[in-house]
């Protein structure tokens, strides 16, 4: 049995230096960011510093990538917010309570599909449809990030409900100075900064840090500013307020199995888009690096994650975006950049965080936004509709689902698109009548090439395997082509792409091999695979076939060519 995680046994000595220092700043810059990721959710702020020491160090002991950071995330706090907004008070004993539920079951969830080798489930999500999850969850983040700004406190989490409230009772005061100026700020560090240090002779790698310092710089100008103006008093800006002092400790819970009833559906989606995620974004780091990633450790180390999240914090984590992009920029080699930075959270949360309890919220809020407007993928939403109008409109519905439904109907939405898209694509196969090019072996479609064709024969390519749902496509087409030449003596069917013909095509295959040889035309096949035909043999459409089975397209056209097709078998 492994002791130690592959990545430290051995360890490389020549990474110590490197892994230390990313550890220090990821824990430096993603201070703001595990604050404000709590607030979205509902939670104590002091939940995002929580869930960032030991779930950080159960991923790092579990998981597979070697530089990804896990943490508190947007999507998964947007969407723990809105499954519980309706039944708890955010901010109370319940509500702290069933967030905790929820990573414990999205945690035990995850670890069961990678100890059952699930991780392929993290296909069924197409990537149009999870950009416009992510799209449609990002602007539904800055809506609700807007009560900060305008003093408003809607009823519920929905973009509808947080309009309505703005257009009642929203206003401007000190709080929406705040925080517009922390957006302007922001959003220039985020958009301009980079590219002005630059021209000022600072290199790429420095001015990349000083853009992801800046949220942690605008917070601490912020900070001072409410303090010197003594703003939250005279001039009622909401602030973090009192966070709780000292180290986090382990609450262990069982939760009621009407809990459990309540919340299967929100654990399941809260797993299945961390799985998404998680995966999704290991793999492109694992190509990256020319990396070998595990996708079902990686399930399993989100799990344990999100397992001990529930027991210290009670906040579901996953694998951050833009805290893995700071990681991979400080220089992170290995997983232990990830401990280093957990054990300095340790620290910052044993002294340093009721520094923060006048922290505006507005200025979270702004980081929230400009964070969110960045996760809005309008690039990949126009190529799936330039390349795919079925996948453009799987991701362009799933995104509108997901901003006027909520993110639960709108998951539903990007899974059933998926789904029909995909049964669409199945049932609607593409079947060419092929011809030989001159002079050599190979066959293509008559309607692109210059090909050769035999009269009286009609060579069908059916590129798709054949079910139930496709048949009528088939049987229309080939009905189709036999009405334009009335001299058919011949079919031959192309089966090189059909990788299954379950038991109604093969019925329907026999019903037609039936009719076309009453009508006195022979119905063969050619490049049958050898599954395929494993299966077909013994069935009454092989004892039964008018015509031959062919080895090979060519071997069909040059035994019907001299009018004595031999079998082949």
């Amino acid at each position: 049995m492994r002791l130690l995680p592959h990545w430290a046994s051995p360890y490389p000595r020549q990474h110590l230096g490197s892994d230390v220092l990313a550890g220090i700043i990821v824990t430096i810059l993603v201070i703001p960011q595990s604050l404000a990721y709590a607030l979205l959710a509902g939670l104590p702020p002091q939940a995002g510093l929580y869930v960032s020491i030991l779930p950080v160090i159960a991923y790092a002991l579990f998981g597979s990538s070697m530089v990804q950071a896990v943490g508190p995330v947007a999507i998964t706090a947007i969407m723990t917010y809105s499954v519980l907004a309706p039944i708890a008070a955010p901010g109370s004993p319940a509500y702290i309570g069933l967030a905790a539920v929820v990573a414990l079951g999205s945690g035990v969830l995850l670890v069961l599909c990678g100890s059952l080798r699930l991780g392929f489930l993290a296909n069924l999500l197409s990537r149009p449809v999870i950009a416009g999850f992510i799209s449609g969850s990002a602007v539904l983040i800055v809506f609700s990030q807007l009560k900060h700004f305008f003093g408003v406190a809607p009823q519920g989490s929905d973009a509808a409900t947080v309009i309505r409230a703005l257009l009642a009772d929203g206003r401007l005061d000190m709080a929406s100075a705040i925080g517009l100026t922390a957006v302007a700020i922001l959003g220039f560090a985020r958009l301009w900064l980079a590219g002005l240090l630059e021209r000022c002779g600072l290199s790429p790698a420095a001015g990349g840090f000083v853009v992801r310092l800046f949220p942690l710089l605008v917070v601490l100008g912020a900070t001072a500013a409410v303090i010197a103006g003594d703003l939250d008093r005279l001039h009622g800006v909401a602030v973090v307020g009192r966070i709780a002092e000292g180290l986090p400790g382990l609450t262990p819970f069982l939760p009621a199995a009407g809990e459990l009833q309540q919340l299967a559906l929100p654990i399941l989606l809260v797993a299945l888009i961390g799985m998404v995620q998680n995966i999704s974004m290991g793999q492109a780091l694992a190509i990256r690096r020319r990396e070998r990633l595990d996708a079902n450790a990686e399930l399993r180390g989100l799990g344990c994650a999100n397992i001990v999240a529930a027991f210290s914090g009670g906040m579901p984590v996953g694998g951050g975006v833009s805290r893995t992009a700071v990681n991979v920029a400080a220089g992170a080699q290995t997983p232990l950049a990830s401990i280093i930075s957990a054990l300095a959270m340790l620290l910052v949360v044993a002294g340093a965080a009721p520094l923060l309890a006048r922290l505006p919220l507005a200025v979270l809020a702004a980081s929230i936004i400009v964070a969110a407007v960045s996760m809005i993928d309008l690039r990949s939403l126009r190529q799936a509709w330039r390349y795919d109008r079925a996948d453009g409109l799987a991701a362009l519905g799933t995104a509108v689902g997901v901003f006027v439904l909520g993110l639960e109907a709108g998951i539903g939405l990007g899974i059933l698109f998926s789904l029909a898209t995909l049964l669409y694509r199945a049932s609607t196969p593409h079947i060419a009548v092929i011809g030989r090019i001159p002079d050599s072996e190979h066959f293509r479609n008559v309607e692109r090439y210059a090909v050769e064709t035999l009269p009286g024969t009609l060579f069908l390519r059916i590129d798709e395997s054949l079910f139930f749902g496709n048949l009528h496509a088939l049987e229309s087409r080939l009905a189709s082509e036999l009405e334009k030449a009335g001299d058919t003596r011949h079919v031959v069917l192309i089966m090189n792409a059909v990788n299954r013909v379950d038991t109604t095509a093969m019925e329907v295959l026999s019903d037609l091999n039936r009719d076309l040889c009453g009508r006195g035309i022979a119905l063969h096949f050619a490049e049958i695979k050898g599954p395929v035909q494993d299966r077909l043999i013994g069935t009454p459409l092989w004892q039964e076939l008018s015509g031959r089975v062919f080895l090979s397209v060519n071997d069909a056209y040059t035994a019907l060519t001299s009018g004595t097709p031999p079998r082949a078998d």
